[in-house]
This record gives structure tokens, C-alpha cells and sequence, in this order.
């Protein structure tokens, strides 16, 4: 390792260099949502076949999770990182060149497996790199890249794709991969090797299927019928074997892939709980609001881009103010009141319409903004703050896939019951629009008609405006339900009354 005094020197170029790793892979896992129509068109593929492009790219990325602890033992943390990045990169210019949805969804899951390990590898490195006190300060910067790569990347996606082609939002990872494989190679220091340390395999494999298998069964179930298809049975049920024989395994195993020392923390424990709510969060409204933009309201793809920005700058905001606000407040404060301002924003969002106005569409952006911001850092501060440095690298990886499920069982969940409230919904506002009902057209006739082809044309598309909608506000109010449901949970934590020593650091 290396003196204080270079620490110092080096620790800005490095955190700048995990960022740029940390915005990378958190930014495609929405950069490429405003870009999916114009994607759909060119791949030829349908609107199930094309939603693939966001789930398994999620779906990769949380099963590749857990293993970073033992491959950054088995090969180091250095190797692993740039080998990641440049693996990563690669994945990203094979999305840009695919040509079918095949191979899309292919490079997806490449890019995926790739990603997985970049998060808790920049998270590791951050925590290791800055000593024990500046922690807070380290999760604020780091979490401007969890957290606010997911709500730019919708806006970053729309420009690309507006003013280029879709196929930058995928080109646009090159020159970021390249400038962090060149600072991590001269920066970061080689980590000790443990070569002797074996892996779970069978618990990995486990584990991967069960994930697979319920994200396939979400993914699919409304398009089957859900468990009138033999198809949903069979994934239902090798996930439910899958998930039984990990946890059986896991109590007994002497040496699990997934330390059961890190379930002795109650801190991490709770923390766990937390970022998947807060993944469900931020993902499954980022899912809902950006079609809600497109195509409900009709906005062009750079607007919808531009009125999500917002969202992004709010977060920044709270995190930097977090950062300095952690070491002189009970964290446990900061998180209920993130909790409260993100629960606000779906309350507003909740109530909107389909004339819905651009500065409430704003408004509730900067509040959610600011919400998941005073949340994300300090959670984060929390959940580590007691978990001994051994167990640091696995248990980031551990809470970023925890995080991923959060986000890609959200998403399958709210898209599945937006289609399902819409069609409950056309069949309620239908059954009141008749041509025995003369009331409900004569404000409108001859448009809405219900005598004319025409008029019943024009009056279904406005009963299928309003239904879409109350589809909408209802996965809002949801959201805005689990939200305030996490709430009792901040008893759980506990602010540590010790501060370890700090871990040196791990540069040249």
C-alpha cells in the first residue's frame, strides 16, 4: 500500500475514475427506455420481444452480482475491474452493431454480465480509499452515479437518439470505457490475491435460477395468461425449487458462496430491505413515467428527455447537501425524511391527469429527486458502517443485486398491472357510452357518435386515453403505498456508536 500522503494525492483521480465506471453501467439501465420505439421498428421486433432489451440487461446484471466477492479474491480487485470495464465496452459497441432483437437481447445480457461487478467494485474501492469519517461524503459521491445515471438516462437516450441514431446510446459507453480502463491502470493498486479460496458453484447456480426463472415468469405471465400457461408452471416452479434448495444449502454449506457472517449485522440486514424498496422506487417509476410522457401525453423524445432532467438535478442536489449533513445528523433522520418527499412526489403524481401540465410533470420530479437523494447516501453510510472490511466487496455486491431485483421485479410488476387496470378500466368507462346514452355525446356530436363508425372510432380512442391513465395513477398511488410502508423500518437501524479505524488504501 501506499503513504497518506500519496493517498491523498491520488484519492480525486480515483474517485473520479470509479465514477465514471459507477455512471457507465448505472446509466444503460434506462438510457436506452426512450429509445425502444425506434428500436422496435429497426430490429422489426413486437413490444414484448423489445422490452427484453431492459430486462435482460437487469436480469444479467443481478445474477452476475453476487460471484464479484470471490472472482476480485481469486484474480484481484484491480484485474477484475478492468477487465469488466473493457469487457463491458465491447458489449456495448455489439449492441450498437446488432442487427436482429436476437442478437440485441443477446449483447444485452453480454453487457450484463459485464456490468454486474462495477458497482460494488467502485463502492468497495470508495470505501476503502477514504477513511472512516469522510465515508458520507464518499456515498455522495458515488451515489450521484447509482442514482442519478438511472434519471439522466432517459434524457441522455432522447438526445442521442434524436440527434444521431438510437445506436449511440450504446456508442456513447466507448470513450468513458476507455478513459477509466486508462486511470484505473495507472491509479489503482493490485489488492492481495487469495488463490486458495473455492466457490459455490451449486449455491451460484441456484440462485441464478431462481432469479431467472421468477423474472421470466413476471416478464411473461400477462402474455400467457399467467398459470393457465404451462410455460409460467414450469418457470414458477423451478424457481420456487431453485430458491428452496439455495436457502437449504445455504445453512448448511460450510463455506457458501454468500458469507452468513454478513447476516449478523442488523445494519446491513436492514439495509438490504431498503435499497430493494428503494430499487422498485426509482426503476419502476422511471419505467412508468417515461411512456406516460411519450405516449400518453404525446411529447416529442428530446421534450420527454428534458422534462425528466429535473429529476437528476434534484437528486444531485440532496446528495451533496447529504454529504456534509451526514456527519452532524442522525442518518435514520435523513432517510425518513427522503421517504416523505419521495411519497409526496407520487402523490402528486398520482393525482395527474392526461392534460397533465409540464410544470406539475417537473415538480414532482425535483421533489422525487430530492427524495431518493437524502435516502440513497445515507443508507448506504448505514448499512456498511458496522460490516468488518472483509466482508465489504461481497456485501456491496450482495446489496447491488438486492437492489436489481428491487428494480426489475418493480418494473414486471407495474407494467403488468398497467395493462391489466386498462383494460378493467375501457370496460368500465365503455359500458356508459352507448347509443342509448345521448348525454354523453351531445356536447361533442357529431365527433363522439355513438350511431357512427366514425364517432364510436373517436369516442374509444378517448375511453382508451382515460383508462390508460387511471392505469397510471393507480401504479403511482402503489408506489406512493410502498413507500410509506418502508417507513417503520428506520427503527430497525441503529447508528453505530464506534468508528472503526479506517482501511488503507488501495492506489499506487
Amino acid at each position: 500500500m501506499i503513504d497518506e500522503v500519496a493517498a491523498e494525492r491520488h484519492r480525486g483521480l480515483v474517485t473520479v475514475c470509479v465514477m465514471l465506471a459507477t455512471i457507465m453501467q448505472a446509466l444503460d439501465t434506462t438510457i436506452a427506455n426512450v429509445a425502444l420505439p425506434y428500436m422496435q421498428g429497426s430490429l422489426s421486433a413486437t413490444l414484448d420481444q423489445v422490452n427484453w432489451v431492459l430486462t435482460s440487461y437487469i436480469v444479467a446484471s443481478a445474477i452476475m452480482t453476487p460471484p464479484t466477492g470471490w472472482l476480485a479474491d481469486r484474480f484481484g480487485r484491480k484485474r477484475l475491474f478492468i477487465a469488466s470495464v473493457i469487457g463491458f465496452t465491447f458489449a456495448s459497441i455489439l449492441c450498437g452493431v446488432a442487427q436482429s432483437i436476437e442478437q440485441m437481447v443477446l449483447f444485452r445480457l453480454l453487457q450484463g454480465v459485464f456490468g454486474a461487478s462495477l458497482v460494488p467494485l467502485s463502492q468497495a474501492v470508495l470505501f476503502d480509499i477514504y477513511p472512516r469519517e469522510r465515508h458520507g461524503q464518499a456515498m455522495a459521491l458515488w451515489g450521484v452515479g447509482v442514482m442519478v445515471g438511472p434519471i439522466l438516462g432517459p434524457t441522455l437516450g432522447g438526445y442521442l437518439t434524436d440527434a444521431f441514431d438510437w445506436r449511440w446510446v450504446f456508442y456513447i459507453n466507448v470513450p468513458v470505457g476507455v478513459l477509466t480502463v486508462i486511470g484505473l491502470t495507472s491509479l489503482l493498486r493490485e489488492t492481495p490475491l487469495k488463490a486458495s479460496t473455492g466457490f459455490d458453484w451449486f449455491g451460484f447456480t441456484t440462485l441464478s435460477l431462481a432469479i431467472g426463472c421468477l423474472q421470466m415468469a413476471l416478464d411473461r405471465g400477462e402474455q400467457l395468461d399467467w398459470f393457465s400457461s404451462g410455460e409460467i408452471l414450469i418457470e414458477s416452479g423451478i424457481c420456487l425449487t431453485a430458491m428452496a434448495m439455495f436457502l437449504v444449502h445455504f445453512v448448511t454449506a460450510q463455506r457458501p458462496f454468500i458469507s452468513p457472517e454478513l447476516f449478523k449485522d442488523r445494519n446491513f440486514n436492514a439495509g438490504l430491505v431498503f435499497i430493494f424498496v428503494l430499487g422498485l422506487l426509482l426503476l419502476a417509476t422511471m419505467a412508468l413515467i417515461t411512456p406516460f410522457l411519450q405516449n400518453l401525453l404525446g411529447y416529442p423524445v428530446v421534450t420527454a428527455g428534458l422534462v425528466l432532467s429535473p429529476r437528476g438535478l434534484g437528486t444531485m442536489a440532496a446528495m451533496m447537501v447529504v454529504g456534509r449533513l451526514i456527519a452532524r445528523i442522525d442518518p435514520r433522520w435523513l432517510i425518513t425524511a427522503g421517504l416523505l418527499f419521495t411519497a409526496w412526489s407520487l402523490w402528486i403524481m398520482s393525482r395527474m391527469t392526461a392534460d397533465a401540465s409540464m410544470a406539475t410533470l417537473i415538480w414532482s420530479g425535483i421533489i422525487q429527486g430530492v427524495g431518493l437523494g437524502f435516502i440513497f447516501v445515507p443508507l448506504s453510510t448505514i448499512a456498511f458502517a458496522t460490516l468488518p472490511t472483509p466482508l465489504r466487496t461481497q456485501g456491496t455486491a450482495l446489496f447491488s443485486l438486492v437492489r436489481n431485483a428491487g428494480s426489475s421485479i418493480g418494473i414486471s410488476i407495474v407494467i403488468f398491472l398497467l395493462g391489466r387496470t386498462t383494460q378493467v378500466a375501457h370496460a368500465g368507462l365503455s359500458e356508459d357510452f352507448t347509443a342509448f346514452s345521448p348525454h354523453q355525446h351531445r356536447a361533442t356530436a357529431p365527433l363522439w357518435d355513438a350511431t357512427t363508425q366514425s364517432g364510436r372510432l373517436q369516442a374509444d380512442a378517448e375511453v382508451t386515453r382515460q383508462a390508460t391513465t387511471i392505469a397510471y395513477v393507480d401504479d403511482f398511488w402503489l408506489i406512493m403505498v410502498i413507500s410509506i410502508a418502508a417507513l417503520p423500518l428506520v427503527i430497525i437501524l441503529r447508528r453505530p456508536a464506534s468508528r472503526p479505524k479506517a482501511p488503507e488504501a488501495v492506489m499506487d
